[in-house]
């Protein structure tokens, strides 16, 4: 007879940002980083409710599909004129507010 699998116990991902966001300093840079991602969502929520691709998004911009999912997945630091760009590509205005 075999051993019996241990049980494995999973955490989940909202169980670990829990406890890092009790952290100061992770609270803190999590805070910073928080304008930057909700660019991306909005970009990222109107381009799917479009029912548009990164190809057709780059192509209304003039730049390249891996412009877009290098944006898209936070791994690039895009211009004012960047954003211009792809808002006015998805028929939305860009607005900025300082708080």
């Amino acid at each position: 007879m075999g051993k019996k699998p241990k049980k494995i116990k999973y955490t989940t991902f909202s169980e670990v940002k829990r406890k890092m966001l009790q952290n100061p300093e992770i609270k803190r840079e999590y805070d910073n980083l928080q304008p930057k991602y909700a660019v991306i969502r909005a970009v990222l929520d109107a381009r799917t409710k479009r029912g548009i691709t990164q190809a057709e998004l780059a192509s209304r911009v003039g730049t390249t599909q891996s412009a877009i999912a290098r944006f898209e997945s936070g791994a690039g630091n895009p211009t004012l004129d960047f954003l211009i760009k792809v808002s006015v590509a998805l028929g939305k205005r860009l607005e900025v507010k300082v708080r």
